[in-house]
């Protein structure tokens, strides 16, 4: 199999990394290869430790490598956590020879990105929403027309730098190139977002293990980015020390009994919890793992809604809410969400892949199939380069900077 065909996502998750394989074909991509490996060296979708991420990265890729049959190099990495910030800019340039070309979008993109931005943060990302050309609103391509004046509405997406280096070195000492560092909830929305919802107005909603990411998109464009710290691995530590089991087998618990609504548990139906120090288990009513469960996926959710409100774009998303990530799996928790967010709601599974799409068929696999598709849509476009070179991180921004900017 040519290296060229193949791409790969890796997840570098709170709870897990995961990397999935993509062979490019006519119709788009077909996941080849999945492999997954429990994350240590994170908290709240930060780097904290290279060498445990490290050791998880190499055992994910080695699984994915063994059902793909192939050789990894390189790879599109996911980005997340409470340093990720988003804000709209806006540009305005005047059209060289009454028709607007590729210079005259690059130099509009580059008056909307002059912005103020501290040197500890960097872009990952400049997101266009609309252009407009004289008084005409609402164009998503304005190369070839005709008029004097062009606008631009962008979305900028900024990380803190160090965070974005630790993920470029772990990926780096597992041997791996870095192909593009990439917005987690962005990589989300390719996968399990529909055209019909990107259109009309949506927000995702990617309930992680340690952060809850949120994207908001209406006529077809990003409108808001945001990322909260608080996820799965909360919800678990609330059962751990509420039914006073260790860690791993609260994370069993939870995946296995958890429900976000009390109501929805019948209360003769009884779970056996593992107890700490080398006790008897006991046995327990599931309600009363309801009633932990209930107050922190409420509170989530309740975040989400106000960042939502905050933003001012909660009146746009008329397609709903989409709930994806692993802890959208937590039952109950799609009827939660029409309570909270006073919205159409539903659980988002990734979409538009071939191949093995049976094994990558759930919410905690979005952001890794998001990244395989960002990757699938990147791939021939943009350059290669190699993680190794001199100055690397230097060298990735600044191709993130030739995204839409001409450096002649």
């Amino acid at each position: 199999m040519a290296k060229s065909e193949l791409v790969v996502g890796l997840d570098i998750g709170t709870t897990k990394i995961c990397a999935v394989v993509g062979e490019l074909s006519p119709e788009g991509v077909d996941v080849v290869g999945i492999g997954t490996s429990p994350s240590t060296g994170l908290r709240k979708g930060v780097v904290v430790n290279i060498e445990q991420t490290v050791t998880s990265i190499k055992k994910a890729i080695e699984e994915a490598e063994l059902m793909a049959g192939c050789e990894i190099r390189s790879v599109y990495a996911g980005i997340a956590g409470s340093h990720i910030k988003g804000f709209n800019s806006h540009g305005v340039i005047a059209v060289k020879g009454g028709e607007v070309g590729p210079k005259d979008v690059e130099r509009a993109i580059d008056a909307a990105k002059a912005v103020a931005i501290p040197l500890d943060r960097e872009v990952i990302h400049i997101l266009p929403q609309e252009f407009i050309v004289d008084d005409q609103r609402g164009i998503a391509d304005p190369l070839g027309m005709a008029g004097v004046r062009l606008e631009v509405k962008v979305h900028i997406v900024t990380g803190a730098v160090t965070s974005a280096q630790n993920i470029i070195r772990s990926c780096h000492r597992s041997g791996l190139d870095v192909a593009d560092i990439v917005l987690e909830a962005l990589a989300s929305s390719k996968a399990v977002l529909t055209d019909e919802e990107r259109e009309i107005g949506v927000a995702l909603v990617d309930l992680g293990g340690g952060t809850t990411d949120l994207a908001v998109f209406s006529n077809d464009s990003i409108k808001h980015t945001a990322v909260l710290a608080l996820g799965g691995t909360n919800l678990t530590n609330d059962i751990a020390f509420g039914l006073r089991t260790p860690m791993a087998s609260a994370e069993k618990i939870k995946i296995k009994y958890g429900c976000a609504l009390a109501d929805l548990v019948r209360p003769d139906e009884i779970i056996e919890v593992a107890s700490v120090g080398g006790r008897d288990a006991r046995r327990l009513s599931r309600q009363v793992l309801a009633e932990i469960c209930e107050p922190r996926a409420e509170e989530m959710l309740a975040l989400v809604d106000q960042e939502l409100i905050r933003s001012g774009f909660k009146n746009l998303i008329a397609a709903g809410v989409v709930l994806t990530g692993g802890t959208a799996l937590l039952a109950g928790i799609q009827d939660l969400g029409e309570q909270i967010f006073n919205l159409p709601t539903r659980i988002g599974f990734p979409m538009r892949v071939g191949g093995l799409r049976d094994v990558v068929n759930s919410p905690k696999f979005a952001t890794a199939v998001g990244l395989l598709m960002y990757g699938a849509e990147k791939e021939g476009v943009e350059k290669r380069f190699r993680i190794r070179d001199e100055n690397v991180f230097n060298r990735i921004l600044g191709r993130m900077r030739k995204w839409f900017v001409d450096v002649t």
